[in-house]
């Protein structure tokens, strides 16, 4: 018997995280063509709905569905809600997650886990969202055990993923949890996606180039660092350079910016060597003396650290230039 998928429309929803469910479970079947997952889609009182773009979504279904399924899929809302402003649910909302039987397997895509954790669902879980909401999310529900960097968690009968193409990611990893790796892959290639991507959310999240302002304090020696990040910069260069003592100019600089200035250096080193490999056709060690982390291993030891990745497989990912003949 098909496993039966609930996809529950909030006004609002994305148009393409909507789409991810019945597009990877509807593809998983076995080897007679029979499909694994029967999949189906309703809104909390089954009128339809606005979608995040320029047309609304008609369903079959209401709340009832959601006493049918064996897993509940819950796709982002543009709208953000209740959830997202006073961690709390709307009437209509709450009343459509009460109809949920117990043991249902549930699912979030992207920002839908404020929903989860608003029903009280994520208490003391492992979960995550995009990361550009991880913040806000962590202020509005102190008890989730928030994970920012992965691109999704599995914690059982609840799973969360991050941002919308992780969505895809989490489906498929549900189907290869279901179905074993031979599904999933198959299901993979019949959408023209990764199987599995190497890596997690921080590999996504941009950083913006530090605003260094002029005056005193240590504003003038983080902009001449920045533009001198292929060089060693020691503690007591850029103290000197301030005109301070080490310990002076510690104590000023991680009230101006948050960090130490070895903390601040490696996080601009890692942003340097991010661009060189979207934009360059610089070898893996040029690029590591370049950003100032002087070998090959030295920056695949920090990407690795920081953002999960090996430095090929982010150049691959991410490159924005033909590579030279």
């Amino acid at each position: 018997m098909a496993h039966k998928v609930a996809v529950l429309a909030l006004d609002g929803v994305i148009a393409f995280e909507l789409g991810i469910p019945a597009r990877i479970f509807g593809s998983a079947k076995d080897a007679a063509g029979v499909p694994y997952y029967q999949v189906a889609t309703c809104t909390v009182d089954g009128r339809p709905v606005a979608t995040s773009t320029d047309f609304r979504v008609s369903v079959d279904h209401g709340p009832e569905l959601l006493e049918w399924a064996d897993t509940v899929v819950i796709p982002a809302s543009a709208d953000p809600g209740p959830q997202q402003v006073d961690a709390e649910l709307g009437p209509a909302l709450t009343a459509a997650l009460a109809r949920i039987r117990p043991g249902t397997r549930l699912v979030s895509i992207c920002t839908a886990s404020f929903v989860l954790a608003a029903a009280g669902l994520l208490d003391g879980r492992p979960a995550t969202t995009h990361w550009s909401y991880t913040d806000r999310f962590a202020a509005l529900f102190p008890k989730v055990r928030l994970d920012p960097d992965v691109l999704f968690t599995d914690d059982g009968d609840v799973l969360t993923s991050g941002g919308v193409a992780a969505g895809v990611d989490l489906c498929l990893h549900i189907v290869r949890r279901d179905h074993g790796s031979a599904v999933a892959n198959a299901v993979a290639r019949t959408c023209l996606v990764p199987p599995w991507r190497e890596g997690g959310q921080k590999q996504y999240v941009t950083l913006p180039r530090p605003t260094v302002e002029t005056g005193p304090g240590t504003a003038a020696v983080r902009a001449w660092a920045l533009e001198h990040l292929d060089r060693p910069l020691p503690l007591r260069l850029l103290a000197d350079r301030a005109g301070m003592s080490v310990r002076t100019f510690t104590r000023r600089f991680r009230e101006e910016t948050g960090a130490s200035p070895g903390q601040w250096l490696t996080v601009q080193r890692t942003e340097r060597a991010r661009q060189l490999l979207e934009r360059t056709d610089l070898t893996i060690d040029q690029v590591a003396r370049e950003s100032g982390f002087g070998t090959a291993a030295s920056l695949r030891l920090q990407l690795r650290g920081r953002l999960d990745v090996a430095p090929s497989a982010y150049r691959r990912t991410f490159r924005t230039t033909e590579p030279a003949c």
